[in-house]
């Protein structure tokens, strides 16, 4: 039986509404068996466990481990070739990423989420040619990856049906282009079809293969509206039912989505996927930047969870989410880091400070714009319930998992912070990575001081620097030619899609959305 306290000047056990975190000063919380069992204060935690092993000082804020509820990959696409480009020509220009060992990829990723003090991710993956058991010996070194280092992973792989490069059938835009290009592209989208059973059989295998496990689960992932048929996410609909799991969807990342829903359905994406039975406190919706008002109302009142990418939104030109009409209307908003951060790294104290910022829509009233409690409860609990862990975590109370991550109040606050500011409000704005003094999950620590317990982090990396310094293979050349041909008919296809737009209206106007 494992036991343990965790002493701090402060810990916060949740958020109870936009304006107020429960915090309890000069406390100590003990775990028994990777969970929460009791939190009060330090004199009567230490009698009533005195055989416990202590960790933590009063210069620590004892918060949730955080969650990144949308994450894909390691080597982040810039450090491999592609720039930030707008989503859609960004998909083309990384037709030539260069192959990474998944392994070593993920713990990459994991090194620097871990270091922000993010304990629970959801990995959405996919992109990655078959057949099946290529697919699954790939998935297998994700999920073993997260296993060792210690952190929690919440994993589904992306169906796509159809549509996987353009928002056109492959076969239509393969007639499109130049007879030379399409030889090259063919074989490449023929590598990228997966029989639809066949991404059921791989469900099945990992989450087979998965019980018994604490650190990691096993969910679904319909890709997006346009990568699937409607057939395709009823049957991902009921498969999710009969297993109990939750899903996760890329859904209006872009305006250009926005237009493929309507001449799809007549409809809105949201309206069209209401209809179809899929929302509910199980669906995720990623992005979720182009709802409108509508559908946000349909979201809350269905209880469908939104996943706030925030950086990613950004980066892509993707546009600025409706976040304060998501809070006005009660809608469940995780936090997800996407590819990478602002910063080109998996920073959630930096991500944060962005969704902060980024929603100050002028005026006065401070209801209006985020709160520092509103963003930890994305980022904690909220985050939580788009994962397949729920309410396991999220939150400091006894029953849940003991993750959570001890910030050096004192080196965050020097040389000097006022206490008229609210700790947690001076906190969220002013900790970094380096004020990170360490991170348990399960009651376990799995980093301190700028080290893993579980992995040399020097050496992961040397083996990808050592990897990558490699030339190209054949087919990296390859797949090299293929974005230089294929990409400006990628731009073509989309420099007039949205003529024919109802009402073309600026991304950065939530408000004035119909």
């Amino acid at each position: 039986m494992s036991e343990g306290l965790l002493i701090g000047g402060w810990i916060v056990t949740g958020v109870e509404s936009r304006e107020r975190a429960t915090i309890l000063r000069d406390a100590a919380l003990a775990y028994r068996d990777g969970k929460v069992v009791d939190v009060g204060p330090i004199a009567e935690m230490r009698a009533k466990y005195p055989d416990a092993p202590t960790y933590g000082s009063p210069d620590h804020a004892i918060l949730p481990g955080f969650v990144n509820s949308h994450h894909h990959v390691g080597l982040t696409p810039l450090q491999l070739g592609s720039p930030d480009y707008a989503l859609e020509l960004w998909f083309a220009s990384r037709i030539s990423g260069r192959a990474v060992d998944l392994y070593l990829d993920t713990l990459y990723s994991a090194f620097e989420m871990i270091a922000s003090g993010i304990t629970t991710v959801q990995h959405i993956h996919g992109w990655i040619p078959g057949p099946l058991s290529h697919i699954h010996g790939c998935s297998t070194k994700v999920l073993d990856a997260y296993r060792t280092i210690g952190m929690r992973a919440s994993y589904c792989f992306a169906v796509r049906e159809q549509n996987r490069l353009v928002y056109e059938a492959d076969e239509d835009f393969l007639q499109r282009l130049p007879t030379e290009t399409a030889a090259l592209l063919a074989p490449h989208l023929a590598k990228q079809r997966l029989p639809f059973n066949d991404y059921l059989k791989l469900f099945d295998m990992l989450n087979g293969e998965n019980a018994g496990q604490n650190l990691t689960r096993i969910q679904l992932a319909p890709a997006n509206l346009h990568w699937c048929t409607d057939e395709g996410l009823q049957a991902l609909k009921q498969k999710a039912d009969a297993a109990h799991v939750p899903m996760h969807m890329h859904l209006l990342e872009t305006v250009y989505q926005k237009e493929y829903a309507r001449r799809r359905t007549g409809t809105t994406a949201v309206k069209h996927l209401d209809k179809l039975g899929l929302l509910g406190p199980g669906l995720t919706l990623g992005h979720g930047v182009w709802l409108t008002e509508d559908d946000i109302e349909i979201a809350a009142a269905t209880g469908t969870c939104i996943c706030h990418n925030c950086s990613s939104n950004l980066r892509l030109r993707s546009g600025v989410a409706p976040v304060n009409v998501f809070e006005a209307k009660g809608v469940t908003v995780g936090m997800g880091l996407d590819e990478a951060g602002i910063n080109e790294d998996r920073d959630m104290l930096q991500e944060m400070r962005l969704a902060l910022r980024v929603h100050r829509v002028p005026g006065m009233r401070e209801e209006d714009v985020p709160s520092c409690p509103q963003i930890l409860k994305m980022a904690t609990e909220h985050g939580a319930m788009t994962t397949a862990f729920g309410a396991s975590i999220g939150k400091l109370e006894p029953g849940r998992f003991a993750d959570a991550v001890l910030i050096n109040v004192k080196k965050a606050f020097y040389p000097y912070q006022d206490d008229d500011i609210p700790m947690l409000d001076a906190l969220i704005q002013r900790a970094k990575t380096d004020t990170v003094d360490a991170v348990f999950v399960n009651g376990e620590m799995i980093y301190e001081h700028g080290r893993f317990t579980h992995i040399d982090r020097d050496k992961v990396l040397a083996e990808i620097a050592e990897a990558m310094s490699r030339p190209r293979t054949e087919a990296e050349m390859t797949s090299r030619e293929l974005r230089r041909q294929v990409f400006p008919h990628v731009e073509a296809f989309y420099r007039d899609y949205l003529t024919d737009m109802p009402e073309r209206q600026p991304f950065y106007a939530p408000s004035s959305r119909t």
